[in-house]
């Protein structure tokens, strides 16, 4: 199963560690800085171009990938747990 994460682009459920809020999560200096080494490292894929509301964390060939979305947090929770096991 695939969630959909906005535009064009899916990501495999499996390969999901975490789905985040932005404007919460970044409170945090480690946040912030894991947030900025992926940038850095070329690990970070900007979704849409719209105003940016969650990040998801996933593992793709054994690296983490971050993916910003225009969608909250909350709407990719909920097509998560819809998408079942």
């Amino acid at each position: 199963m695939y969630l959909h994460l906005g535009s064009d682009v899916v990501v495999l459920k499996k390969s999901i560690i975490g789905i985040f809020d932005l404007d919460t999560a970044t409170i945090s200096k480690h946040t912030k800085k894991y947030l900025a080494l992926a940038e850095k490292e070329g690990r970070v894929i900007n979704v849409s171009y719209d105003l940016p509301k969650s990040f998801v964390v996933s593992i793709e060939e054994d690296r983490a990938v971050v993916y910003i979305s225009q969608l909250s947090s909350q709407t990719l929770n909920k097509r998560f747990i819809q998408l079942g096991t």
